[in-house]
């Protein structure tokens, strides 16, 4: 579910001080559009599961970036309604709690 190396590689480019902000910084972003999702609202699919998958990558949440590129593709292959929006927000829900849960032993 997290790619721990990625963590732990970012965290050596970042430094202590900076990977806490980093996190702090993805978690607000990210949370902003997973709430746009919960409303339902498709208007730009593509777009917002695209920043969701790179912001993943970022900080090693392998399981929902895969979700979100598969979402990103279905959109833009026009199949935005056949999204699993509601599996989405429970991956990175799943993955933010095993991320925060472990991170101070893994990073």
């Amino acid at each position: 579910m997290i790619d721990w190396p990625r963590v732990r590689e970012l965290k050596d480019e970042v430094g202590e001080d900076g990977f806490e902000e980093v996190i702090e910084l993805f978690l607000e972003e990210v949370e902003e559009v997973i709430e746009k999702l919960a409303t339902g609202d498709r208007s730009q699919l593509e777009q917002d599961l695209h920043f969701l998958k790179g912001s993943a990558l970022n900080l090693g949440f392998q399981n929902f970036s895969n979700q979100c590129l598969e979402g990103e593709r279905m959109s833009a292959n026009g199949a935005a309604a056949d999204v699993d929006l509601a599996g989405v927000i429970s991956c990175y829900h799943q993955s933010k709690a095993t991320f925060l849960a472990d991170v101070a032993t893994h990073a």
